[in-house]
C-alpha cells in the first residue's frame, strides 16, 4: 500500500450521465471506472478486476499491480 500512495495520480471523476455504447465489460458496475478512465484521458488503469483483462482498447493501457511492477519498475529493483 505504501508503495501505490507513493505514486502520482490524478483524481478523475465519473460524470452523472454516460454514454451507455463506449464499449462492452461483463460486469456493469465496473463501466463507470473504464469509462472515467477513457474521458479523463488517463495513461494505466491499475487494477485487480478481472472483468477489465479481455477488454481491448487503445488506451488506457489496463495493468494489473503484477504487470505494472514487471513492466514499468523492473529495472529498479
Amino acid at each position: 500500500m505504501r508503495f501505490l500512495s507513493s505514486l502520482n495520480y490524478e483524481l478523475i471523476l465519473t460524470p452523472h450521465k454516460m454514454k451507455p455504447t463506449l464499449f462492452e465489460i461483463r460486469d456493469p458496475n465496473d463501466y463507470p471506472v473504464l469509462y472515467s478512465a477513457i474521458i479523463g484521458s488517463i495513461d494505466i488503469l491499475l487494477t485487480g478486476d478481472k472483468d477489465f483483462k479481455n477488454i481491448s482498447i487503445e488506451k488506457p493501457e489496463i495493468l494489473s499491480p503484477s504487470d505494472f511492477v514487471l513492466k514499468y519498475l523492473s529495472t529498479i529493483f
